[in-house]
């Protein structure tokens, strides 16, 4: 059994993508899971959101986001992935949608590769293999 150590924050689209962040979060209770997460994402809905996610992405070591087919124009992914850069919290773009139509978020650097979604995969991206 791999004790789950490296706490992670999930960046997603709350309008469209709010099912795909429930799975992740089933997933990451399984027995080998080499992560935890805890609910530290928030909707756009206050005036001071961004500070409240610069201090959670802050407690975090690294940063899933997951894209799904409007994640180019979700405002608070795109924010979090500049405030992940900006605190130099390593991210990784996941792809939300089995049946494609995976849109990046514009934040996302030219470089930054759409993963595939599979349990294998989100071990070893986990562990660093980028």
């Amino acid at each position: 059994m791999v004790k789950s150590t490296v706490p992670v924050f999930i960046s997603f689209d709350y309008d469209h993508d709010d099912d795909l962040k429930t799975l992740l979060v089933g997933q990451a209770k399984n027995e080998d899971t080499p992560f935890f997460i805890e609910d530290w994402s928030i909707k756009a809905a206050s005036p001071d959101w961004k500070d409240e996610a610069r201090r959670r992405i802050r407690r975090a070591a690294q940063v899933i986001v997951i894209c799904g087919q409007h994640t180019d124009t979700a405002t608070g992914v795109n924010a979090e992935i500049r405030i992940a850069r900006d605190e130099v919290k390593p991210y990784f773009l996941l792809a939300g949608r089995a049946d494609g139509g995976n849109r990046r978020p514009v934040a996302a650097l030219e470089g930054d590769k759409l993963y595939k979604w599979t349990w294998d995969n989100l071990k070893r991206l986990i562990a660093g293999s980028r």
